[in-house]
This record gives C-alpha cells, structure tokens and sequence, in this order.
C-alpha cells in the first residue's frame, strides 16, 4: 500500500467507493467540486485536495469518477486539471461511464505526458459501491492493470479487463443495454399482471426462481411494487448511458432498436422530471400508458 492514491469525484458513487479504500488501509486524497462529500470522506480519513491537479501532484494513481464525458475530459485534459499535476509513470484510472471513444481520447493524451491510463466503468448502482461489490470492466495494457488491480478488488467484487483502452467502456455499454432490456421487460410484465387484477408481488415471487429469474428483477422488482424509486442507479445516468450506446452502435454501423425505444421512454420520463427517480422508475412510463400503477391491491 505504498502508493498514494488520489480520488476526484464523490459523487452518489465515488463517495462510498473512496470511504472503501480508507476502510481498506489506503492513503487517499481526495476532490470534487461540492464541499459537502468532500468533508465527509476527509472525517472518514482522508486528506482534502485542492483540486484536481492538486490530488495529481500528490498521488501517483489517480482516480476520477464523474458523470460523463466532458467532465472526465475538463478534469483530466483541462486547466487545473490531473494532467496539469501528474508526473510521468503515474496512473489514471478513470472509472466513470463514458463513451469509448472519449476514452480513447484521453487515454491518448495521458500517453503523451508520459501518463499510464485506465478506463475502468463499473456496475453494481450505489448499494455495490457501498458494499464493495462492484462489476470492474477495465481497458489498457495488462502490465499497468497488473499493478492495480488489487486497489480495484478493494472497491469490487470482480475486476475483468476485457482489452486495450476504450474496451472498459464498450463492456459498459454492453452492461448497459442488457440491464435497461431487463427493466423494460421486468416494467412490463408486472404492468400486465396488474393490470389483469393480480397481485404483483404474488407475480414476482412465482417467477423470480425460473428461468425469468435475475439480478435486476430480484433488485428492481420490489422498488418497483413498493413505489421506492429512490436512486440506486438515477434515470438520467442510464440515459446517457445509452445515448453512448447508440452513438458508438453508429459509429460501428450496427442497429439497436430495443436499446433505442428504452432510451425514448428514459428521454420521456426526464421530460417529466423524473430524471433523478432510480432507473428501475422505467415502470412509470408503462403505467401511463396502460393507465394502471404497479403495487399491492387494497
């Protein structure tokens, strides 16, 4: 643990995964713009940076885990930025959810600051963030995961690189559509047992050990029928999410029309303010237009 890492970005995420380290021993110094998180992490144990080229000239890895992509290009390429601070042979591994091409992007210019990087998405929402069980999905040269690797285990319960630079985030993307599909279908099975006048949490437990059975019913099911749309995963984050599908799924020339409808009904409910509602509030959407709510009878 001789390594001093540096962590930017506390966010919904970044907070309890910066909390893990410190648990796990880790001399962590850490950013983000709001003040709040930042004095929480610190009473947690951590030391506070200045910004984001401060925690850089100060650690030799460091993490960034923002919301998108021109955020993680401001903090890391930009003035006052992690490249403005960080010496040669350092790492980043920026574990936000991006495009993969963006990825790329700045993958290239940390190379050419003599700077290894690491895109490294994760799954798993805020209760595997807390739990230290997230999905790691890494892209980049072995020899630098290598070094790594044991940091990111501290934050997730697998840590799988899946390529070169940009291969992180298109297994993300991946993720991502399988994930949303699942939301979609889960939304609308359990509108159309309400609907036909049953018990939806009588519906969830016949199915959820068959072959309908999986994580995201097991997890997004019981919110959905308890009306609990309070962020894990916010619907404005999933669609971003797909909006990167979609661009690079252009970029490559392949269709995706089922991920394309479940962005539309996610632009629909953000139109409609409910864009920090937990994603598994895809429901809402289908409710409308079924004119039905998902919940227990009486």
């Amino acid at each position: 643990m001789a390594d001093k890492i540096g962590f930017v970005g506390l966010g919904i995420m970044g907070k309890p995964m910066s909390k893990n380290l410190i648990k796990a021993g880790y001399d962590l110094t850490v950013y983000d713009i709001i003040p709040a998180p930042v004095e929480e992490v610190v009473a947690a144990g951590a030391a506070k940076g200045a910004s984001a080229k401060d925690v850089a000239s100060k650690t030799a890895i460091i993490i960034t885990m923002l919301p998108d992509g021109p955020d993680v290009e401001k903090v890391v390429l930009g003035p006052n930025g992690v490249l403005e601070g960080a010496k040669s042979g350092s790492i980043v591994v920026d574990m936000s959810s991006i495009s993969p091409i963006v990825a790329q992007k700045v993958g290239k210019a940390c190379a050419e600051k003599g700077v290894e990087f690491l895109d490294s998405p994760v799954s798993g929402g805020e209760p595997g963030a807390i739990e230290g069980t997230l999905a790691i999905m890494v892209g980049g040269k072995q020899a630098v995961f290598d070094k790594v690797k044991d940091i990111l285990a501290v934050m997730g319960g697998s840590v799988t690189l899946t390529g070169d630079v940009g291969a992180g985030n298109v297994t993300k993307l991946a993720n991502q559509i399988m994930v949303a599909v699942n939301i979609a279908g889960v939304s609308e099975a359990l509108v159309l047992a309400t609907k036909a006048g049953l018990d939806p949490e009588v519906v969830f437990n016949a199915v959820k050990v068959g072959l309908a059975g999986s994580n995201v019913l097991n997890a997004k099911g019981p919110m959905m029928i308890a009306r609990n749309f309070n962020p894990g995963f916010r619907i404005r984050l999933h669609q971003k999410d797909l909006r990167n599908t979609l661009l690079t799924a252009e970029a490559l020339g392949i269709p995706l029309p089922v991920t394309a409808y479940c962005q539309q009904m996610f632009n629909a409910l953000m139109n409609e303010g409910k864009g920090d509602n937990d994603h598994s509030g895809l429901v809402q959407y289908l409710e409308k237009t079924a004119n039905v709510e998902v919940k227990k009878p009486g």
